[in-house]
């Protein structure tokens, strides 16, 4: 590898995804802020599309139903670290001021959908065996 970072890496690195982590943290314990993130991220996902999300789109649906199963307590199989990635992934996809402004049209969730897709990506056992739990193929 030549040295360089990942548009990724420099997602996770910089100081907009410190912020969203630390705030992720704090609303993970919190289950009133947790259902109103899902909800912000939600209302977000709508009023874009999925033209402009792309392929983030069903990733957030999932990411979404996830944490309204463990919030409500239905879905505990979810390792902490998980559940604070994703978590911190939806406070970056809700904050308009991140690596990449939101108001930026054609590029301003750029950023975002990367930041997504590599947090599942990097998380996708634990939302696969999410994904069966929502299917009935594994129990809780």
């Amino acid at each position: 590898m030549n040295g360089k970072k990942s548009f990724e890496n420099r997602i996770y690195e910089s100081r907009f995804f410190r912020n969203a982590k630390s705030k992720a943290e704090k609303i993970a314990n919190n289950p009133d802020l947790l259902n109103d993130l899902i909800l912000q991220a939600d209302k977000k996902t709508l009023e874009k599309g999925r033209g402009i999300l792309g392929e983030a789109w069903d990733a957030l649906g999932t990411c979404s139903r996830m944490l309204r199963a463990y919030a409500r307590g239905e879905y505990r199989k979810l390792p902490w670290k998980t559940f604070v990635a994703v978590v911190g992934a939806l406070v970056y996809f809700v904050m308009p001021m991140d690596f990449i402004p939101d108001f930026l049209i054609g590029f301003g969730y750029t950023d975002d959908m990367a930041l997504i897709l590599w947090t599942v990506k990097s998380m996708k056992d634990d939302i696969e065996k999410f994904s069966q739990w929502e299917e009935g193929v594994i129990p809780n």
